[in-house]
């Protein structure tokens, strides 16, 4: 049987790749000659939830909900945080809140309520495990197999899977169940068959504090360990002038600095997304701690300059061998639980980062790279490739390296990089059709 070649595959179907579907539908609506573009989408959830094992009681979105995931793009929209508030009946209540930014649960909502519009272009459950390329109809295509044996060919391929985990040493080679990733926090939790009686918390993000809040009202007997290497617990950078690189003027900006200029905006600009945290969470942690010591009992820690430079496992405990940053002195901790609020690998050479993503490893070969070993990618986010000889390949949500902090991953700029990139895909498929047909193709939303 001849096999379907579709004009966009997609892999991944979470916030970035589903505010791609969105400006390609909606485009329908504006453009009088509509380019007629075919499009499927592969998930490896079968039911994904936006920061699934992060939707902790309380947490907030930290960003401003009118950044979601269409609304810089398209103010009109349907798929806007606001109208689903009015679908869902609660906006006026929702604007009654005492906070600042939505619930993190609630926004998980909305990201679902979106999604489910446009489960018709979405194979769910399938994880993609190979890209390569081969040929239909006498040109290169993309041939992309899951893990179930689906196999799907594109003319062009949008990788939107998010970043993976950072897990550092020494415990990127650790395999115990007991140690793990703080995006899968919730998760992991709901398989304990006993509370914990120490927890061990690594990293100093806004996560970490979470984390770390969350197991004291938890386990309220439990000792809970937090090890930053930095001094103290940073407050995260909120001036209105640092906020300006979360704009699409300061994206261009990046885009045109020479690597040695991103490096020195990098590190001024990292106080505003990592290693840092608001000030909501950090008072409370802080107020916690000073009064658990007044009263005597002090069961949340911590522990400044610190760096775990060794880990053992046993059918008892996970015992971490711990050294003072600058002194060097070492000490010993046993706990029951080990969570790693350490983020996630940014894409270029180093410590901390992976030089491509994962799943292009059968292509890395072909692609290009700059000469401080960057990924070459253009200022439209596609990937450029040694010979030019590979079919476009896009990455979305996946460029801070080369496009700035606005591209880290967050909602910040996550409609109008869709608008960029629907501009780009359009253009590789000229064809006009009429409405209905381009309609049928995206499947007719309603």
């Amino acid at each position: 049987m001849h096999a379907k070649c579709y004009d966009l595959l997609g892999i991944g179907f979470g916030p970035a790749n589903l505010a791609l579907a969105i400006a390609l539908d909606e485009v329908l609506e504006t453009d009088p000659t509509p380019t007629e573009m075919s499009a499927r989408f592969v998930e490896a959830d079968e039911n994904p939830v936006w920061q699934g094992g992060m939707l902790l009681d309380g947490s907030n979105i930290q960003n401003n909900p009118i950044r979601d995931l269409v609304t810089l793009r398209n103010p009109r929209s349907r798929y806007s945080f606001i109208n689903y508030l009015h679908q869902s009946g609660r906006l006026l209540e929702h604007l009654n809140l005492p906070g600042e930014f939505p619930l993190r649960k609630e926004y998980a909502q909305y990201i679902a309520w979106v999604r489910h519009h446009f489960d018709d272009l979405v194979d769910y459950g399938h994880r993609a495990v190979s890209i390569g390329v081969t040929e239909h109809d006498g040109v290169p295509v993309y041939e992309v197999l899951t893990q179930r044996g689906l196999r799907l060919l594109g003319r062009a391929l949008v990788l939107g899977t998010g970043r993976a985990p950072h897990i550092p040493v020494p415990f990127d080679g650790v395999t115990d169940d007991r140690v793990f990733h703080a995006g899968d926090y919730l998760y992991r939790l709901a398989d304990l068959t006993t509370e914990p009686g120490t927890v061990v918390i690594v990293g100093g993000s806004q996560s970490a504090v979470e984390v770390t809040l969350d197991l004291t009202r938890r386990y309220p007997a439990a000792q809970v360990h937090n090890y930053t290497r930095s001094f103290g617990l940073k407050l995260k950078d909120t001036s209105p002038f640092s906020e300006e690189a979360f704009s699409p003027g300061f994206t261009d900006y990046y885009v045109r600095a020479s690597r040695l200029s991103k490096t020195v905006l990098d590190a001024y600009l990292r106080p505003t997304n990592y290693s840092s945290t608001d000030a909501d969470v950090l008072h409370e942690l802080y107020l916690q701690r000073y009064e658990q010591r007044l009263d005597g009992q002090q069961r949340v820690f911590v522990h400044n300059n610190r760096q775990i430079i060794d880990v053992a496992t046993s059918a008892r405990s996970v015992l971490l061998t711990v050294a003072e940053v600058h002194t060097g002195e070492r000490e010993e901790l046993e706990t029951d639980l080990v969570v790693l609020a350490t983020g996630f690998l940014d894409i270029g050479p180093g410590p901390g980062r992976e030089p491509y993503p994962a799943l292009l490893s059968g292509l890395s070969q072909r692609l290009r790279f700059d000469d401080a070993g960057y990924l070459a990618i253009d200022e439209g986010y596609r990937v450029l490739s040694k010979a030019d000889d590979l079919p476009p390949l896009f990455l979305n949500g996946l460029c801070e390296t080369t496009h700035g902090i606005g591209d880290a991953g967050s909602f910040s700029l996550l409609s109008l990089r869709a608008a960029v990139l629907c501009g780009r895909l359009r253009a590789l498929t000229p064809q006009p059709h009429d409405v209905s047909a381009q309609s049928h193709a995206m499947g007719g939303r309603q």
